[in-house]
């Protein structure tokens, strides 16, 4: 039988659960429909392009998992081909779990989330750290970021997927809210100073 891509998750043992709670047809069929992509898409591109953060899981030769948030400045996880992603490890707090976890193991997990939008995109694939590439850095290193970059981690997709919106409560960042907001903000000013005005020229009629 033809190896699927989304066997990556739907292991020997996933399937038989599957089968014996009574889900395991439905993603049989969905894997000879549309199986799961392999390769980065014009649409996870942008995605990954707007994204200000992501989890990223490894785990240790013995299985521990750990799962690590990664923050930045939009698009710091870069595409690099359609089957690569990469981004700049910055000084932290030197505890080096991801990296440690990369050298013996280089399974490993991405997991991005647009609460705005309601949409959540699970990336599996292998990992390594480069060190010493000063060209990568720089092309992995946001503009006019103050932070100082380390290493690289080099992302090699395998497969990947997106996740139905159920339980996703929406959230906004704060630059969003503020757009938002200042119409009314600035409505709400000229209001209470038109409101000023008024009482100011009643008070001069008395």
């Amino acid at each position: 039988m033809k190896e699927c891509v989304s066997d990556i998750a739907f292991t020997p043992a996933v399937k038989a659960e599957q089968e014996k709670r009574g889900s395991r047809a439905g993603y049989a069929r969905m894997a000879q429909n549309r199986d799961w992509q392999e390769t980065v898409s014009d649409d996870l591109k942008a995605f990954i392009a707007e994204r200000d953060s992501f989890y990223l899981a490894t785990a240790s030769k013995e299985g521990q998992p750990y799962i690590q948030h990664r923050g930045g400045p939009k698009g710091f996880l870069r595409v690099l081909d359609e089957r690569r992603l990469a981004f700049a490890d910055f000084a932290g707090n030197r505890q080096y779990i991801s990296v440690g976890n990369l050298a013996e193991n280089d399974r490993a997990y991405i997991f991005l989330m647009d609460y705005a939008n309601r949409r959540r995109i699970k990336i599996w694939g292998r990992a390594e750290v480069i060190e010493d590439d000063g060209e990568l850095l720089a092309r992995l290193t946001p503009e006019e970021y103050k932070a100082r970059p380390e290493r690289a981690f080099v992302f090699t997709v395998t497969a990947w997927d997106v996740n139905c919106p159920q339980h996703i409560t929406p959230r906004h960042d704060e630059a969003l809210v503020g757009q938002v907001t200042e119409k009314l903000t600035a409505r709400v000013s000229e209001l209470e100073a038109e409101n000023t005005r008024l009482k100011a020229r009643l008070a001069a009629t008395v």
